[in-house]
């Protein structure tokens, strides 16, 4: 673990003993001295949003944005077939029905098969920037503006990345963060839904605490009341991601020069059978994926450490899905897909270029917790 990395660590640790030495434990104990008040603060500003709502994991951040923008039974929700499960499984928590698209030579959503699964049903679009791999949320507003849909960013992993000038998370009508263990800052679980709406956010703030109703500062007076859950953030969790919120600017730099030192490497096979995968903002990547000519060549290149080959990363691939094609509602009258007059299809053919890619693709592991020196000899190692 580098130096900054240790450090962001340790003001972690510090934060969370002040925490538990005041005993104020609960979102809402705290008063002024909330950290989770602080790290919703910290973060929309940090993003670029006018509301920031933490949350207990980034499903619940994608079911409350869902709520608050009003998707429900009879609405279908469109969704990369390659995803973590979760982004399908939140339109079917609010009723509604996701519809797969495929994924472009950028592992996000293609806006072309975006265009083309639009029915008069939809009401919403949940593209995905997976791995750090930013979708082309230009081309994705603009078929969304032309059909009137909702667009949900699920930036559960690439909080800190930008496209082309503007933080990911902020470009939609709202956005979906994670914090899980896997993330780019993490408290083991928990979330945020961001967004520039007011009348969506209350609604989402509303659902997301069923005390809510007493609580200033979530609702405005005249707003209508809903019933809403517990998937609040607790207070420890907010006072370990704050240390690395401020650190996450510098988290993103390591990455996007993990990058150069891994395609410096590679330099002599790429061309050659082998091309880093199309980025939207090239220049502020801080994902990378690797495109083989063939599968036996991508299976290769996933031995090494550090590499794996995207086809075989479980419950992202729609194929793996068989809680979403069993269909089986959690009671018979709350059956999404009774409100949906047509078949939708969740089949292995449903996407099948979506399939074509990722048995050809390796994600690498940019790793900013190595040490820049560290990292260039697993660089190396890779290019054999």
């Amino acid at each position: 673990m580098g130096l900054a990395a240790m450090t962001t660590t340790a003001r972690g640790m510090a934060a969370t003993v002040k925490v538990l030495g005041r005993g104020e434990l609960g979102r809402f104990t705290g008063g002024d001295r909330s950290e989770v008040g602080r790290f919703e603060n910290e973060l929309a500003t940090a993003i670029g949003s006018r509301h920031a709502l933490a949350v207990n994991s980034g499903t619940s951040a994608l079911v409350a944005a869902l709520v608050g923008a009003g998707v429900g039974p009879g609405d279908e929700v469109l969704v990369p077939a390659y995803t973590w499960v979760s982004t399908a499984a939140a339109a079917l928590a609010v009723g509604a029905v996701p519809v797969l698209v495929e994924i472009d030579e950028s592992l996000t959503m293609d806006p072309a098969d975006l265009k083309d699964r639009i029915s008069p049903r939809s009401k919403a679009v949940l593209p995905v920037h997976m791995g750090n791999h930013v979708a082309d949320m230009d081309a994705i507003m603009e078929v969304a503006a032309a059909h009137d849909l909702v667009v949900v960013e699920d930036a559960c992993q690439a909080i800190g990345v930008t496209y082309r000038g503007r933080r990911v998370g902020s470009i939609g009508h709202a956005a979906a963060f994670s914090f899980n263990q896997h993330k780019n800052i993490r408290s083991g679980e928990g979330g945020a839904l961001m967004t520039n709406d007011t009348a969506l956010f209350e609604r989402a703030s509303m659902y997301h605490d069923v005390g809510s109703y007493e609580r200033p500062g979530f609702a405005g007076s005249d707003a209508d009341l809903i019933v809403g859950v517990n998937l609040r953030m607790p207070e420890l969790s907010a006072a370990v991601l704050r240390p690395q919120l401020a650190a996450l600017d510098a988290q993103i730099a390591r990455r996007n020069k993990h990058r150069g030192i891994v395609l410096e490497a590679l330099a002599g096979r790429l061309g050659r059978g082998v091309a880093p995968v199309l980025h939207h903002d090239p220049a502020h990547a801080a994902g990378l994926a690797l495109t083989f000519e063939s599968e036996a060549d991508a299976v290769a290149f996933g031995e090494h450490r550090g590499v794996h080959r995207l086809i075989d990363t479980g419950r992202h691939v729609y194929t793996n899905w068989r809680s979403l094609r069993a269909r089986n509602p959690i009671h018979p009258a709350l059956d999404p897909y009774a409100a949906v007059d047509a078949e939708i299809d969740h089949g292995p053919t449903a996407c099948p270029r979506t399939l074509e890619i990722l048995a050809r693709t390796c994600a690498v592991d940019l790793a900013p917790e190595l040490p820049s020196p560290a990292f260039r000899l697993l660089a190396k190692k890779m290019a054999g």
